[in-house]
């Protein structure tokens, strides 16, 4: 079932009135740049004003080098063992879940993963990570998955602990909800192991002038990160 706006609390949806301005704009993978996130705009304009971060550039980082892209639910472990390509849930690390693929005759793949949730524990978003291959800038790839009424043109914004904010654009959409694939440098990595708690912020499509902030725990991804190291990446539908 494709994530979308609806999740959102009946009062939030009767304030969304503004009609949808998103264009779908396919890009590789971004890496973080060293300029803060201003305020989200109100619609977003063609260029970005002086005072808005750049959009951190794309990373020459390969699709099927980051975490899967499926937003379906793993396979339900009361129903029995997961079949061969299916996404099943292996462990918990605190409020991550490592998913991996079922495999027969080689290491499963596998990548850590996070349902975010609004206020209300309504299903918002969803975020996966996992470390890349060495020589690249970029350490660790996620894929961010927001709803489908997001405004895309104004990206997400994404901070540690309330530090520096970046923003990254979207990369493309299909029938799950909108994906945003990043990369991630050492040092940013580092800030997921010391933190408490990322703010990830989107701009519904129907409501520009709204900013919807979801949280990430950190909670057991130093482990869970680890873990996840020591197998393949999902690969990319």
């Amino acid at each position: 079932m494709p994530m979308t706006f609806k999740h959102l609390p009946v009062l939030a949806l009767l304030a969304m009135a503004a009609p949808l301005a998103a264009q779908i704009t396919p890009e590789g993978p971004a890496t973080p740049t060293e300029q803060p996130a201003g305020d989200t705009p109100a619609a977003a304009p063609t260029e970005a004003p002086s005072d808005a971060p750049a959009e951190a550039p794309a990373e020459d980082v390969a699709p099927d080098a980051l975490p899967g892209t499926d937003t379906g639910a793993p396979s339900d472990a009361a129903a029995g063992e997961p079949q061969v390509g299916q996404l099943y849930e292996r462990e918990k690390q605190g409020d991550w879940s490592i998913r991996c693929v079922r495999r027969e005759d080689e290491v499963e793949p596998c990548d850590l993963y996070q349902l975010l949730l609004d206020q209300d524990g309504n299903a918002v978003a969803e975020f996966s990570i996992r470390p890349l291959a060495e020589g690249g800038e970029a350490v660790a790839g996620a894929n961010i998955v927001a709803p489908l009424e997001t405004l895309l043109t104004a990206g997400l914004v994404l901070s540690v602990d309330g530090a520096a904010e970046r923003r990254y654009p979207f990369s493309f959409c299909n029938e799950g909800g909108c994906v945003a694939r990043v990369g991630f440098t050492a040092e940013e990595v580092q800030g997921f192991r010391r933190g408490n708690a990322a703010q990830l912020s989107l701009v519904p499509a129907v409501a520009p002038d709204q900013t919807v902030t979801l949280t990430i725990s950190l909670a057991g991804f130093t482990a869970g990160y680890e873990a996840v190291s020591q197998t393949p990446p999902i690969p990319s539908e």
